[in-house]
């Protein structure tokens, strides 16, 4: 029950404010027909072909996409859990089970102690940058540094997931039926949102390893209530990591990642959030005029990209927190890289490549965002998305960076090297 004293945490207040005048002036009729539309959207891909294919239907206006997905694979999505929730949401389906599935037959233990590495290492050079920015008062610098440092890192996976008794404790309430698929996916709906709700208004528990227990998903997260970073199993692989690469082909793929989540707690939204995950404002007055000033010229600077595609621009504002993130994690990670050659002396360049190894650094980080977008689903992302899409992802974070600029010899000017470039961090 939620009396009028339950304090309610709104992401976007103006929603609620327009909702009820809404739904005073919109037909009952209209008002039930939504209702049935998002109940049957929600299981129209548990039915018949004939329904499948009117979903298509709206996904090809929508999106652009023209093929069904195949059932087993829609199954094998459901099961895992794979792109039902973000991380500040709890886990659902059987996404806890398949993960310790998947780290026992295909995560390497070396890759996690690299990996740490690499994230101290990254660390240490934004606390560089903490010191080096001339725009910071000297006690926000200080409170910024302390959050830095209270960054809890979670990689790979947590050790609990290969206890079977955890495992058996924490699906002791979930009732899955080999031979009943549907009611078998309500259960493991059910399931996900009684675990929800029966941590309303408790505190947040920052060690709960079950928040940490999604493996098997090439993604990382910053949690702002958290102040934690996490790297799962799945992206330590691939193209963004292997032990045995060169090291500026790690530190330009999953370096970049590393440095992009940690200073998400710097961005416009991790910001305002303390050390201990509190929502806070601990900002100099100047200093936070200072920061959104600097924001500012990101907003600008990617709000004036055109996709040529669809014509459209960006929206520099909705994108601000990830395109900071972008150019902060790509600098720190490229200073990281030489650090270590100055530690550990030069590497060879890959054989058959006419490239240095700084070179290789950005085409690996460049790569990284490699995609192919349909017409509608890019006027989606652009439209409603908080990432640019991915050739502004390294085309606008690469033209501000001099580093970039020095080592491809790009003239003064030129697009990958303008006059006026944007940095917060």
């Amino acid at each position: 029950n939620v009396n009028e004293d339950e304090p309610v945490n709104l992401s976007v207040p103006s929603f609620f404010e327009e909702l009820g005048p809404l739904l005073e002036r919109t037909p009952n009729r209209v008002i039930a027909n939504y209702m049935m539309w998002r109940i049957h959207a929600f299981s129209i891909v548990f039915l018949s072909e004939q329904f499948r294919k009117r979903q298509l239907q709206y996904a090809t206006a929508l999106s652009g996409r023209q093929e069904q997905e195949a059932r087993w694979k829609e199954c094998v999505d459901i099961a895992s859990g794979s792109g039902v929730r973000d991380l500040e949401y709890d886990v659902e389906g059987l996404a806890i089970a398949v993960g310790s599935l998947y780290v026992r037959k295909h995560f390497k233990q070396d890759s996690k102690a690299i990996a740490l590495d690499m994230v101290h290492q990254i660390r240490g050079v934004f606390d560089n940058i903490l010191s080096e920015v001339d725009w910071m008062d000297e006690v926000t610098k200080k409170e910024a540094k302390k959050k830095l440092y209270a960054m809890t890192t979670h990689i790979g996976y947590p050790d609990e997931m290969l206890d079977n008794s955890k495992l058996e404790e924490y699906y002791r309430n979930l009732d899955i039926d080999s031979s009943k698929y549907f009611e078998s996916f309500l259960n493991m709906n059910v399931f996900g949102t009684d675990y929800s709700f029966n941590k309303l208004r408790l505190p947040v528990n920052k060690t709960d390893w079950m928040r940490h227990a999604r493996p098997a998903v090439v993604n990382a997260y910053y949690s702002s209530i958290e102040n934690s970073i996490q790297f799962p199993a799945g992206i330590l692989q691939g193209h963004f990591f292997h032990a045995a690469r060169p090291k500026y082909m790690n530190y330009g793929a999953i370096g970049f990642v590393i440095g992009h989540e940690i200073t998400h707690g710097f961005d416009d939204q991790g910001r305002r959030f303390d050390l201990q995950g509190n929502l806070l404002d601990w900002w100099a007055e100047d200093t936070q005029k200072a920061y959104l000033d600097k924001a500012k010229c990101i907003i600008e600077q990617y709000g004036n990209f055109t996709d040529g595609q669809t014509g459209l621009n960006l929206n520099g504002v909705n994108t601000q927190g990830e395109n900071i993130a972008d150019n902060g994690g790509v600098k720190e990670s490229y200073r990281a890289y030489r650090q270590w050659v100055e530690k550990n002396g030069p590497e060879p360049k890959l054989p058959g490549l006419d490239y240095t190894p700084e070179q290789m650094f950005w085409i690996s980080a460049g790569q990284t965002w490699c995609a192919k977008y349909r017409k509608e689903t890019l006027k989606m992302r652009i439209t409603t998305g908080v990432h640019s899409p991915s050739q502004f992802r390294v085309m606008g974070t690469f033209s501000n960076m001099k580093d970039f600029a020095r080592d491809f010899n790009c003239p003064e000017g030129s697009r990958m090297n303008p006059v006026q470039k944007c940095e917060v961090w």
